[in-house]
């Protein structure tokens, strides 16, 4: 498997033989509105072409259809017959917007030999979440490869532990910004992806979402600097730079 952080939650991911990109994000440095006051966003540029991001590609997953994780100019740039998968609820907006293969997972798909199976998500807790309204997570299982539990937008709580000890996953990605929407957390914070790799010592968590939006309050710096305090090493967490590849070995 080789991961590759784009920007912010936008990911590429070779596994199974087949070109994975997550949550695609392409709008310009600053070309959308704050989200907190303090900057437009997003906070850098793309660190690649769009053509490149989308070379290859054969599937396209959307967790949910907030302006960071699926823009305007995703939607314009993603071929209208990309093969998309996403949340069950968000599947007429894809498609009114053009896109003609679309599939909302509801609970697990195979294709092309991979599993791919719907995780439960909480994008805050309490009342912000009518706001911030449904998401959803994924694990990616397949011959030859390492278990994947892609997070997604969500706080740390029971459901994604519950996850975490049923299934055993040997790559968790986790959104590690700490942002906020007014007083309420959103997505995970430091403490939180600490007590995460706390949860799973057999796994390596791979942080991202970090330094690319106005709403967020942990950096990569911060979190490295949380990490070594609890004495986290490389094996336990990476934080990857925008455009970074990390490769995970198959399976023993």
């Amino acid at each position: 498997m080789k991961l590759q952080l784009i920007r912010n939650a936008t990911l590429r991911l070779a596994y199974a033989g087949r070109v994975i990109l997550i949550d695609p994000y392409f709008a310009p440095k600053h070309s959308l509105p704050s989200y907190a006051g303090r900057s437009n966003n997003p906070l850098v540029d793309l660190p690649m072409p769009v053509e490149a991001i989308l070379q290859d590609v054969n599937l396209v997953i959307v967790s949910h259809l907030h302006s960071d994780h699926f823009d305007s100019v995703a939607r314009a740039r993603l071929p209208k017959d990309m093969p998309i998968l996403c949340q069950p609820g968000d599947e007429e907006t894809l498609r009114s917007a053009g896109f003609v293969d679309v599939t909302p997972l509801a609970t697990a798909l195979h294709w092309n030999g991979i599993t791919i199976t719907r995780r439960d998500g909480s994008h805050g807790l309490g009342a912000v979440l009518a706001e911030m309204g449904s998401v959803m997570g994924f694990s990616l299982t397949a011959a030859g490869e390492p278990h994947l539990y892609w997070l997604g937008d969500t706080v740390l709580y029971p459901p994604v532990l519950d996850t975490i000890r049923q299934t055993a996953p040997e790559v968790i990605v986790s959104h590690a910004c700490g942002a906020y929407w007014g007083e309420d957390l959103i997505v995970m914070d430091a403490a939180q992806t600490v007590a995460l790799c706390e949860a799973a010592p057999l796994a390596t968590v791979v942080a991202t979402h970090m330094d690319s939006l106005d709403h967020a309050t942990v950096s990569r710096a911060d979190l490295r600097a949380a990490a070594k305090a609890y004495g986290l090493g490389d094996h336990r967490l990476r934080i990857p730079a925008d455009a970074e590849e990390i490769m995970f070995p198959a399976p023993r």
